[in-house]
């Protein structure tokens, strides 16, 4: 049976984790964004912010973690499985910051796609930063278009959640299903 891979993207901040925290009370099968947890690795190896000192590492490694994730949602029991940011969002990070990179990263978008993308827009309202998201709101808005812009390149129509509140965002994405 072909799995249903649903992609929760969109800038920093803009309340992807507490969407997908909410489509898990809902009972649906959810995989997590892994960049913080690729932060953490590095930092047990004595590299404070991987992201940063070593920008080309990070996104290898990010893309390899994301890449085990959508075989992952092979084996999962569900048939829709929602996922915290997909393959070409490494690539928009990368084209922001102006980041080299091999065909590689672009043949990963190609292999291994997606059935559906929702976006979720900057909001300035619930913006946040902490200790592994430290970009303003203007920046955390260009990357935004950056994300937009790259799934839009590989052949995808990103559907705009509205800003409401976690519950009627949720909702939203499910009614599209």
């Amino acid at each position: 049976m072909k799995k249903q891979k649903i992609v929760i993207t969109g800038g920093p901040g803009t309340g992807k984790s507490s969407i997908i925290r909410q489509l898990e009370k809902r009972g649906h099968e959810c995989l997590h964004e892994i960049s913080r947890q690729v932060t953490l690795e590095a930092q047990k190896q004595g590299i404070d912010q991987l992201f940063l000192e070593k920008p080309l590492l990070f996104s290898e490694k990010l893309l390899e973690g994301r890449k085990i994730q959508h075989r992952e949602a092979n084996m999962l029991s569900a048939s829709t499985i929602f996922i915290d940011r997909g393959i070409p969002d490494v690539l928009a990070y990368m084209d922001y910051f102006k980041t080299e990179y091999s065909s590689y990263f672009n043949d990963a978008c190609i292999e291994y796609s997606y059935d559906k993308i929702f976006f979720l827009p900057p909001w300035e309202e619930i913006y946040q930063s902490d200790n592994e998201r430290y970009e303003s709101f203007k920046e955390a808005s260009l990357i935004a278009k950056h994300l937009f812009e790259t799934y839009k390149n590989y052949g995808y129509s990103p559907i705009e959640v509205p800003k409401t509140s976690v519950i009627d965002r949720t909702s939203f994405i499910l009614n599209q299903i």
